[in-house]
């Protein structure tokens, strides 16, 4: 009885707001007393209302009642402080909303501290205790305080559930069995718990052992970027210094031209201001002369005339021909043609280099190849937008559709001529190059259309195979007759047997060395799959070869 009378004096004592024991107590017109912050704090929230009320009652003061210090009720507290009273213990305190409440607790509740599977009631501590002192109780099972306690409750016979029925997969009370789970296969819920535990059990062991191995591979990865930002670091920093001494080599050579030009101009314009001013000095020689000679045509003494004469006609002889033979207006023109004709090379240099840069980039791979589409959705998530370079396509094929649509004509094209154009097989190349995972379709109408890959580099002119699809060594290509299909690498072809559809699809793996054909209709089949190594860039390529008005266009994925 004196516990319970400790237990009542704190709860007297006790600031409602804060649930300790009273600080600064204030008492406010209706009687009930707060700590000074805790009512400032829960009026400071009603201020735009401009009504105050009190947390316990709910009555309202209008205006906001001056707050004043009970001293009394101060002492008291400090008193009671004085004998021991100290705020409320852990484990004796009050259950807050969040908190599971003691069922026994009459009035204000304080926290549970077990519930009783058996019981189904939950209790603080010290109604817990006859659980461990009454014989019977001892049995019961008392576990962490739980809100779900009625969830235990059959709702049908308001018995605790301690059954399991396996064909229902559901928890039973013992009268379930009787009627609507008559004939099902039940256990006790130990049973079923300790069947569940194994399972548990070894669930755990998988995932544990997942995290193990998921840890050694985020560890193995983590030293896997490192290794990768240490490598690029050092190749940027490698690649940098080659291209400034590139740089500087091309400045060099270029200062050096520009002083051979400015010398060679210097000893060109020398040479003809010299030739200028001797031409000139004859010249002024020549005037002089011609003078004397108009001056003595006009003596009228004809011996003076005859005794001067030799003296005054000899001429003395040029020194230069009658004529000054220059080049052509050329000057340095070849100089300017042969520093293009080295931009161009270095430019068709710079150009292979960079494909073959860019691929072995693109070959950097760290992680193993990752699995070969099975679906058509999975191959469209690698769609490439394919287009048809002009420059290559022989003169009997019309481009359309954005340069995704080539057709055979009867009659040539008006193209301008271009290296890269195929003279004599009906030809054309994608403007696009093909590294990485790719896959695009090609939608073909006809009797004749070769769907194929290729190197940039393989010929362009001739009947021969070197420029041919298929042909050579350079080239893979499928080609597509009405009913049938057949495959050619190397002028050497393989026969497929397939289903005949008009639109074929190509999946490309550039680094794996994967080429694979499909027949697209509702299903995808593959017709023939190449597994090589390539060493530069592919380009997709289309051969048109049978009638005039043969279609052939790459599909729009995306």
């Amino acid at each position: 009885m004196a516990q319970k009378g400790v237990q009542l004096d704190r709860e007297t004592f006790s600031c409602s707001i804060c649930l300790d024991l009273l600080k600064d107590p204030v008492t406010i017109p209706c009687g009930h007393s707060y700590c000074m912050n805790c009512i400032k704090g829960f009026w400071g929230e009603e201020e735009e209302k401009r009504i105050y009320s009190c947390p316990q009652c709910r009555q309202t003061f209008t205006p906001r009642p001056v707050l004043v210090k009970n001293t009394m009720l101060a002492d008291l507290v400090e008193q009671l402080k004085k004998t021991g009273l100290q705020a409320v213990p852990a484990d004796h305190c009050y259950a807050g909303p969040e908190d599971v409440a003691c069922d026994f607790c009459t009035g204000r509740k304080m926290k549970a501290v077990k519930s009783c599977l058996v019981c189904l009631v939950s209790y603080c501590e010290e109604h817990l205790q006859p659980h461990y002192d009454v014989a019977p109780l001892k049995k019961h099972k008392l576990v962490e305080p739980s809100k779900k306690l009625q969830e235990n409750i059959c709702s049908r016979h308001d018995e605790v559930m301690k059954m399991f029925c396996r064909t229902d997969q559901q928890s039973i009370c013992y009268l379930c069995p009787v009627d609507e789970h008559k004939g099902h296969h039940t256990v006790s819920a130990a049973a079923e718990r300790t069947e569940r535990q194994r399972e548990l059990e070894v669930s755990r062991l998988n995932i544990q052992q997942r995290i193990q191995d998921r840890e050694k591979d985020v560890k193995l990865l983590q030293q896997e970027v490192e290794a990768i930002n240490q490598a690029a670091h050092k190749t940027v920093e490698h690649s940098e210094k080659i291209f400034t001494e590139l740089i500087r080599v091309i400045q060099k050579r270029s200062s050096d031209v520009k002083q051979q030009i400015r010398s060679q101009q210097e000893t060109e314009v020398s040479r003809v201001k010299e030739l200028q001013e001797k031409l000139e000095q004859e010249i002024t020689e020549l005037k002089r002369k011609d003078a004397e000679l108009k001056q003595l045509s006009h003596t009228e003494d004809h011996i003076q005339f005859l005794h001067n004469y030799p003296s005054l006609s000899a001429l003395s002889e040029s020194t230069h021909s009658s004529s000054i033979k220059i080049r052509p207006l050329r000057y340095f023109e070849d100089v300017t043609a042969t520093v293009s004709e080295l931009r161009e090379k270095l430019q068709d240099i710079l150009r292979e280099g960079w494909r073959n840069i860019s691929l072995t980039v693109t070959e950097v791979d760290v992680l193993l190849p990752q699995p070969e589409p099975n679906t058509r959705a999975e191959f469209l998530k690698y769609s490439q937008e394919i287009t048809l370079d002009p420059n290559t396509a022989h003169t009997r094929l019309l481009l359309s559709e954005g340069n995704r649509k080539a057709t055979l004509l009867l009659y040539n094209e008006s193209y301008s001529d271009h290296p890269d154009r195929f003279t004599h097989w009906c030809q054309v190349l994608s403007r696009e190059s093909l590294t990485g995972r790719c896959y695009w379709e090609v939608e073909r109408r006809g009797r004749g259309v070769y769907v194929a890959v290729t190197y940039k580099n393989i010929s362009r002119a001739g009947w021969g195979n070197e420029s041919g699809f298929g042909r050579n060594d350079k080239s893979w290509a499928l080609d597509c007759k009405k009913n049938s299909f057949s495959f050619w690498y190397n002028n050497i072809e393989t026969v497929i047997s397939g289903p005949g559809s008009s639109r074929v699809g190509v999946y490309l793996d550039h680094r794996a060395g994967i080429l694979s054909f499909y027949s697209v209709s509702e299903t995808m089949t593959l017709l023939h799959r190449v597994q090589t190594t390539f060493t530069q860039p592919l380009y997709a390529g289309l051969w048109l070869w049978y009638n005039c008005g043969d279609i052939a266009e790459f599909n729009n994925l995306k």
